[in-house]
């Protein structure tokens, strides 16, 4: 995918909501997860703390009891991580209870460091660290004796092992990142699919054009989405009426030729048969403007011939008759031409055309070699893009050749840089409007064989 394609585009922002949204989404519920997590275990330590103070402070006696371990076996387990601890409050005397979990060591009490109490539960939490080092989460309640509710108070303390929560924690938070994460390559695949499933007719649509603009085919044919219908009619319309276009200028350029050249005809006629200078005047500007009528006539004719839609040309067959026919024509001066063009070389335009440009350039060759012409044709690679593809065709002599000089003005219309050889000298002329109208280009350079090379530029299939 190219990034200034469709396809790009609606990867990127599907990519991009996907990156945002997925982490988003993971971030609230392992939040959510994790919240929901502490409550349950906060309220598993209110339940142990809440029952231990009822066992402990129902005592009959002036001091509270030992609970039973009935609600939690690891209280009984030596630093196990649950521990729970009774203890009076302040500077009063008295014994301080502990689970065998706990043994000779001792927890702080919140109260004691000044910690909130929560009035909904009427206890107080914090996170401390037990005998062992690890980290526990402690919740305390201030109690009384039922039978002495104004007496002593007593601490009654139980915590519980960090750890548990925070393993819990960490493995749902990796279960989740991997989830999400398979979610999110899932996500990506998907659309992938999805824009190529999506965008396919529109590779068909480009692959039909390439058959028109190829002469391969002259509609848009096939069935298209209902989205691409209008597209494919507009397409056809425009195909048809730039056909009617370049018939009715063909049309148009034909009557005029015919309704010029008559009269120009009758002129010079009346001005030879009026000897003198008047008539010999005016029989050679009216032999000017009947080459300028000419000229321009079939540049119009040209131009209208460029403006089709799908003309190709093979170049092989093209080249290979007039290289024999110029070989016949020069047989007394030895001339070979050697021809190098892959069968696949198609230029993009009219037969007559490129037979007109590759024979003013083989002729003129022919001219001035002394025995040998060259002719090679490059095609563009597969891959290229319509704009892109061009034909390469050199054709080079092994003859004197022409200086920087001679090269900068050949081409000009009309002009011979030697009256010795036959020829009007408006061959390359032709050939340079020939292949400007095809918005292509001639080039002129030295050839390593010692005479002219010329570079020929034109659009390729």
């Amino acid at each position: 995918m190219k990034l200034n394609s469709l396809a790009f585009r609606m990867f990127a922002t599907s990519a991009v909501w996907t990156l945002l949204a997925l982490p988003l989404a993971g971030l609230l519920i392992y939040s959510l997860y994790r919240e929901d997590v502490q409550t349950s275990f906060d309220g598993q330590l209110q339940k142990l703390v809440i029952a231990i103070d009822v066992d402990s402070m129902a005592a009959t006696g002036n001091e509270p009891v030992a609970p039973t371990n009935r609600y939690e076996p690891l209280f009984e387990v030596s630093k196990s991580g649950w521990y729970w601890q009774i203890s009076p409050v302040g500077d009063a005397g008295g014994p301080v209870l502990a689970s065998v979990s706990l043994g000779n060591a001792r927890l702080t009490s919140p109260y004691a460091l000044g910690y909130p109490v929560d009035p909904e539960t009427n206890t107080r939490w914090r996170n401390d660290v037990g005998p062992s080092g690890e980290r526990v989460r402690i919740v305390e309640i201030l109690d009384t004796l039922r039978n002495d509710p104004d007496g002593q108070q007593y601490s009654i303390i139980v915590a519980g092992p960090l750890e548990w929560f925070e393993t819990s924690i960490v493995n749902f938070r990796n279960r989740l990142t991997i989830a999400l994460a398979l979610v999110g390559l899932g996500l990506m695949l998907v659309t992938l699919f999805q824009i190529r499933f999506g965008l396919a007719p529109l590779k068909r649509v480009q692959r039909a054009l390439a058959e028109i603009r190829s002469g391969r085919a002259t509609r848009l044919e096939g069935q298209v989405p209902t989205e691409i219908e209008p597209l494919q009619e507009e397409l056809n319309a425009l195909i048809q009426s730039n056909l009617d276009i370049v018939e009715r200028a063909r049309t148009q350029v034909g009557n005029l030729a015919h309704a010029l050249k008559t009269p120009l005809a009758v002129v010079t006629n009346e001005a030879r048969e009026h000897k003198g200078p008047l008539g010999e005047k005016v029989a050679e500007q009216a032999k000017i403007m009947g080459d300028q009528i000419t000229h321009y006539l079939d540049r119009a004719r040209m131009a209208a011939r460029v403006s089709v839609i799908g003309r190709s040309t093979p170049v092989l067959p093209v080249v290979e008759p007039l290289a024999r026919a110029l070989e016949r024509i020069y047989r007394d001066k030895g001339v070979s031409i050697t021809v190098t063009c892959p069968e696949d070389a198609k230029f993009q335009g009219e037969k007559q055309d490129l037979e007109e440009m590759l024979g003013n350039l083989l002729d003129n060759a022919a001219k001035w070699s002394r025995g040998s012409v060259y002719l090679s044709v490059a095609v563009p690679r597969r891959t290229a893009r319509p704009q892109q593809r061009r034909l390469k065709i050199v054709v080079e002599d092994d003859g004197p050749g022409l200086t920087s000089e001679q090269r900068a003005r050949i081409g000009q219309r009309g002009l011979r840089l030697d009256e010795t050889k036959p020829g009007s000298g408006l061959g390359l002329s032709i050939v340079i409007e020939l292949a400007q109208s095809y918005r292509g280009s001639l080039g002129l350079d030295e050839s390593a064989k010692g005479g002219l090379l010329i570079r020929l530029d034109l659009p390729a299939v």
